[in-house]
This record gives structure tokens, C-alpha cells and sequence, in this order.
């Protein structure tokens, strides 16, 4: 059963996610939206010229015979709806949770693309993490297994010869995080020459992780033709759209969600925090939201300062606005924040009223609102001109009554998330450093890397002490450290370095194909 559905006045009131509505607005009416009504809990969302849902039995052969190898009676709903749209060669976004059964959605028809007797990569399926690349690389071996296709899982932390000897055999799919895909590519130990479907898994972890300079970095090795691109996240706020604009041509949207549906700019979500425990879990949650700039709301000067010398403490770039502070010291705070200079700005609404700052990515409140009304002037603040808006509420006990009665108010829908463990930071982070570890790697000359080798039976000692080991977290931490005081690259719009580094790789390519780019070292010749 087909429906529209007007969205009112509220539709895009402070880029509220909007439930049960198409994406794509309906033609010659801007406020509708489409959907269909699959069953009482189900909802789809498809994509212009939608196309049907495909059966296991449907299927042809060769991806019939990989179901029946690993004994799938049927297809998930998110494989029945997504296969179709692969098979066809269209690009399309896919908004899809962990434990959908979205990776063989990708994998499965990948497989009819893939030419066995081409000894090369014809598939790259970037990821945020090396489990989630292990994890797909299975997949794609146990689905691939009949047909004879070849897997090579690229992943930092590990010894490269395994790697380079799946590449050498000449692996059909490659799975791996951006930076150690990148790593191969320099090396030459990866070609894309071949290549002919490009997937996204998990694009927002992937943003979140940091990876956005090398996944840019990747697209100067993607041929200069059309590839048919996938994405699929588990929402998209601007910043992952931002990225589908960069890699995809006028993709589709498809959904099977029926909690959150992302068609704005602005994602709302809360945590339930123990009372006693607000201001580490802040600092969790930061950890995993990975923000490029943030304004916390609080509602007293005091848990202001208390806030804001907790980041401090924990090694964050912050700083407080308050009613209490002198007007000098005020402007210096904001022209830190303006000239991008501050990531972090802890802040009463009485001081925050009346500011500008268009480039914040994330707002906080570490204290929900007594008034309805201040929610919507601090979610606000975030979302605009375009760019990736999130709205966080921390709530502990009662507060959680409170934020209800502002869902219900404004008709926002509000997804709550569970808090980050201490494991869940832990692996973040040490993944995080991997990557920010490998591409400081890459950019370093020759005699560097020499110079360099003289700490390199040191390091060795010390990862086989167990005792020297908070040796290693000392210098590992304080490396993190500085990087939280790095401005974060906006994956919408390329800060200068990531388009500088883009320059670098084309212009190293065109050397390495004969082109006729200008030598290293040498100065540009001036104009008489």
C-alpha cells in the first residue's frame, strides 16, 4: 500500500529526523514525502524508480549455488531490497543497523560481477575496523567459496606479509580500513585498475574514526571511470551525505529502518548516565563521537567550571563561557572558537545568548533544560548552513521525564543510545591511533625513516616487557593528547590540508605515469 503523508510546519523545524517519511520529495509538491506500508511493525523506504524485492529462488545461479552453501532458506529483508538495485548497477545509500544481514546485501551481489579469471581487485569494501574487516572478509569467503573468488583483508596492526601475499594471488575482493588500503596503494601493492564496485560499510563509524583524509586520498587511485558505489550506514546526518556526494552520482536511498529515519540535518540523541557519573561518561561519549567542535550546555556557572576543568584535566582543548567572566576575557574565548582555535566550549545559555558560531558539528547538554523552549535554542546552534549537526542530552534519574515532555512538545524524534564501556573507548582509540599513526608514517621522507631506525630494536624491546609496556601507553597517550588539540577535518567540506594532500597524490601519479608534474625540492619558476 502506497501513501503520502504532508509534513506540516515541523518537517524541517530544527532538522527534526522525521519518521515514516521517503526521503526524495514527492514530484510537483516539496512538503511530501513517500513510503510504503509493508506491515504493522515494517516500514521501506525506496528510491525513485524503486525496484522490486527479490526472492533467494529468483536469484541466478551462481548466487543461488553460494546461498545454498551456506544454507540460506531465505533472503533478510535488507538483502531482498538492496540485491536488486547492486545487480542493476545503480548507486545507492542503504541505511542499515549491525545484524541486518546487510553484508551479504553487497557481498552476494558482488559476486555475479566478479570474473573469476581476472586476476585482480574488482571489489573494494572499505570499513572502519579490522573486527568488522574480518568479519566481512569471512563472508565474502564463505559466500565466494563455490565460485572460486579470492579475499585479501587489509587491516593496520598486523604483519603486512600475509597481506601482501593474498594481493600477490590475485584477491577478486578486497576488504579493508582506508588506512592500510591506502598503505598499499603507495606501496603498489594494490592496483584498482580493474576495479568496478566501490562499498561504504559503516560510513559514519568510518568518519567518526578519523578516516576521512585517507578515504579522499583513496579516491585519487580510483579509476577515471564509472564504478558503481554503495554506502551503507546506520544513519546519515550531513556529514555521511556530504561524503555520498564526494563518491556517489545522484545515489538512491533505501531504508528498512523503523526507528529513525535521517532526512534533515540534525540527529538528536540521548544518553541514559548513571547521576554520579555524568562527567566520565561525557568524556566517553566525546571519545566516541569524535566531534570537530562542540558547545556543552550547562545550567550553572559552577558546573561550567567543574565541566570545563574536567576536560582540561582529561587533555581536551576546552575552554568555559560564563556570565562571571570579564568582557576581554570573553572575547578572547570567542576568538579562539571563530578562528577554529577551540574545540570544546562549555557555556550557560546566558552566555551562549546572542552568539554566532556556524561551524559547530555537535551540541551537548550536560544538563537538560528546565524550559522546553531552550532545548530548541541549544540544539540550534548546531546543523547549520549545511553542515553535520548532532544534539546530545546526557540524562540521569527524573531528567529523563523531562526530555519526553520536550520529544512530545516539539515532535522531535529522539534516538537514545547506549553508553560507551570503558572496552568501548579502549577500542576506539587504540584503532584511532593505528590510523593517525600510519598516516604520519606515510608522510614521512627518506632520511627520516632512516633516522628513524635507530629506535626500532628499542621498540621491539619494549613490546616484549610487560613491565616497559607503561612505557609505551606513556608515549602513546601523549600523542593522543596532541591530537585532540588538532583541528578535526570537516568531511563535508575539505579543510586546505586534505585538498594540499589530494594535490600531492595526483600530482605523484602523474609523475609515476610519465605526466609532466613538477620534480620535488625544485622551486616554481617565476613569471618574468
Amino acid at each position: 500500500m502506497k501513501f503520502v503523508l504532508y509534513t506540516g510546519p515541523h518537517a524541517e523545524y530544527l532538522g527534526c529526523s522525521i519518521r515514516k517519511y521517503r526521503k526524495h520529495r514527492t514530484p510537483g509538491n516539496p512538503g511530501q514525502y513517500q513510503g510504503e506500508l509493508m506491515s504493522d511493525n515494517e516500514f521501506s523506504i525506496e528510491p525513485e524508480e524503486s525496484l522490486p524485492p527479490i526472492a533467494v529462488e529468483e536469484l541466478p545461479e551462481r548466487m543461488r549455488e553460494a546461498t545454498a552453501g551456506v544454507g540460506w532458506q531465505d533472503l533478510m529483508p535488507v538483502q531482498a531490497r538492496t540485491i536488486p538495485y547492486v545487480m542493476a548497477g545503480r548507486d545507492i545509500m542503504v541505511q542499515a543497523r549491525t545484524g541486518s544481514g546487510k553484508t551479504g546485501a553487497f557481498v552476494l551481489p558482488i559476486l555475479e560481477r566478479l570474473d573469476p579469471n581476472l586476476a585482480a581487485c574488482q571489489a573494494l569494501i572499505l570499513v572502519p575496523t579490522r573486527e568488522l574487516a574480518s568479519q566481512v572478509t569471512r563472508e565474502a569467503e564463505n559466500l565466494g567459496r563455490l565460485a572460486g573468488v579470492r579475499t585479501a583483508s587489509l587491516y593496520g596492526g598486523v604483519r603486512y606479509g600475509p597481506q601482501f601475499k593474498a594481493l600477490e594471488k590475485g584477491a577478486h575482493i578486497v576488504v579493508g580500513t582506508p588506512g592500510r588500503v591506502l598503505d598499499h596503494l603507495l606501496r603498489k601493492t594494490l592496483k584498482l585498475d580493474d576495479l568496478d564496485v566501490l562499498v561504504f560499510d559503516e560510513a559514519d563509524r568510518m568518519l567518526s574514526m578519523g578516516f576521512y583524509p585517507d578515504m579522499k586520498q583513496v579516491q585519487t587511485y580510483l579509476p577515471r571511470r564509472k564504478i558503481n558505489t554503495f554506502m551503507f550506514s546506520a544513519t546519515f546526518p550531513a556529514h555521511v551525505k556530504g561524503l555520498a556526494r564526494q563518491f556517489m552520482q545522484k545515489p538512491g536511498f533505501l531504508s528498512l529502518s523503523r526507528d529513525h529515519v535521517h532526512v534533515t540535518d540534525t540527529d538528536h540523541v540521548f544518553y541514559v548516565v548513571p547521576g554520579m557519573e555524568k562527567d566520565r561518561s561525557l568524556t566517553r561519549i566525546i571519545e566516541v563521537e569524535n566531534p570537530s567542535s562542540a558547545i556543552i550546555f550547562c545550567n550553572t556557572k559552577s558546573q561550567v567550571a567543574y565541566v570545563s576543568t574536567v576536560l582540561k584535566r582529561f587533555g581536551y582543548d576546552a575552554d568555559e563561557l560564563s556570565a562571571d567572566l570579564r568582557q576581554n576575557a570573553r572575547e578572547k574565548v570567542m576568538d579562539k572558537v571563530r578562528e577554529g582555535k577551540l574545540r570544546y566550549l562549555v557555556a550557560t545559555d546566558v552566555a551562549a545568548r546572542g552568539i554566532d558560531i556556524p561551524e559547530i558539528s555537535h551540541v551537548f547538554q550536560y544538563d537538560p533544560p528546565e524550559d522546553p523552549e531552550v532545548y530548541i535554542h541549544r540544539a540550534g546552534r548546531t546543523g547549520r548552513a549545511g553542515a553535520a549537526g548532532v544534539a546530545i542530552s546526557l540524562v540521569a534519574g527524573n531528567e529523563q521525564a523531562t526530555l519526553k515532555k520536550i520529544s512530545r512538545r516539539f515532535d522531535i524524534d529522539m534516538e537514545e543510545r547506549p553508553l560507551p564501556s570503558q572496552q568501548d573507548v579502549e577500542t576506539i582509540v587504540s584503532q584511532r591511533v593505528i590510523a593517525l599513526l600510519e598516516a604520519r608514517l606515510r608522510d614521512r621522507d627518506t632520511l627520516r625513516l632512516e633516522r628513524m631506525q635507530r629506535f626500532v630494536p628499542l621498540a621491539r624491546a619494549l613490546a616484549q616487557l610487560e613491565e616497559e609496556s607503561a612505557i609505551v601507553a606513556m608515549l602513546l597517550d601523549d600523542y593522543y593528547q596532541q591530537t585532540l588539540h588538532l583541528e578535526a577535518e570537516n568531511p563535508v567540506q575539505p579543510t586546505r590540508s586534505v585538498a594540499v594532500r589530494e594535490k600531492d597524490a595526483r600530482s605523484d601519479r602523474g609523475r609515476q605515469e610519465g605526466g609532466a608534474g613538477r620534480k620535488r625540492g625544485r622551486p616554481p619558476r617565476r613569471r618574468k
